[in-house]
C-alpha cells in the first residue's frame, strides 16, 4: 500500500501559501511571497526527501506553478520529471508534462484507491485546498514538515477548522543554523487522553 506524505514549508502560526516568491500566490491579497527567502536551508534532509522513489500528488493551482518550471529544471529534481503527477481538477484533463494524470470527481475516493495499488509513495507539496480534503478523509499517512522562524499572522493554512483529530510520533528532527526546524510526524492512532490527577 502506498503512503501519502504532505511536505510543508509552515511558519509558526501554520501558513503555508507563497513560501517560494513574491508571486507565486496572491490570493486573498497575500503581501508575503517569498518568506522563505531570508532563511536558508543547511540541511540535507530536501535533497534526500527529493532522491525517494515518489509520484506527485498535488493541487491544480500548484501543478498550474510547477507546469512550466519543472519540466525545464530536470538537472535540479530529475525526479519530478519521472514521477507520475496526479492532479486534483475538476477543470483541466491534460497537460504536456509528461506522465500526468488528472483525478476528478471523487478525489478522495480515487486517493483511496490510489494508494492502494503498486508503485512509489505519493509525495504532497503545497496544494492547501487539496491537503484539507486529504486531511479531512484521513488520507495523510505523514506530515514532512519545515517550520520557519516567523508569523504572519494571515495566508492559507496548514491545519484549519474541520481538521480531523489524530495522534502523530515524531520520526525525525533537526534544527537548521538559519532556525528552520524540521520535523516528520507520522499518524500514530487516534488522540489519547488522560488526566494529571
Amino acid at each position: 500500500m502506498r503512503k501519502v506524505f504532505v511536505l510543508e514549508f509552515i511558519t509558526l502560526d501554520g501558513v503555508i501559501q507563497a513560501g517560494g516568491g513574491p508571486e507565486e500566490d496572491t490570493s486573498g491579497g497575500f503581501k508575503y511571497g517569498g518568506w522563505q527567502a531570508p532563511y536558508p536551508d543547511d540541511s540535507d534532509v530536501m535533497q534526500r526527501q527529493m532522491s525517494l522513489p515518489f509520484d506527485l500528488l498535488l493541487g491544480r493551482f500548484t501543478f498550474d506553478i510547477w507546469e512550466p518550471y519543472w519540466p525545464k529544471h530536470v538537472d535540479i529534481w530529475p525526479g519530478a520529471a519521472t514521477a507520475t503527477k496526479y492532479v486534483a481538477s475538476n477543470t483541466r484533463t491534460s497537460s504536456d508534462w509528461q506522465k500526468t494524470v488528472f483525478l476528478n470527481g471523487d478525489v478522495p475516493e480515487k486517493v483511496r484507491q490510489l494508494k492502494q495499488t503498486e508503485g512509489p509513495d505519493l509525495q504532497v507539496y503545497g496544494s492547501a485546498n487539496l491537503v484539507q480534503t486529504l486531511m479531512k478523509h484521513d488520507l495523510v499517512d505523514e506530515f514532512w514538515l519545515k517550520i520557519y522562524p516567523l508569523t504572519l499572522g494571515i495566508g492559507k493554512k496548514l491545519f484549519v477548522e474541520g481538521t480531523i483529530p489524530a495522534a502523530f510520533k515524531v520520526t525525525e528532527s533537526q534544527i537548521t543554523s538559519s532556525g528552520i526546524i524540521i520535523a516528520n510526524y507520522a499518524r500514530d492512532g487516534e488522540v489519547k487522553t488522560g488526566s494529571y490527577d
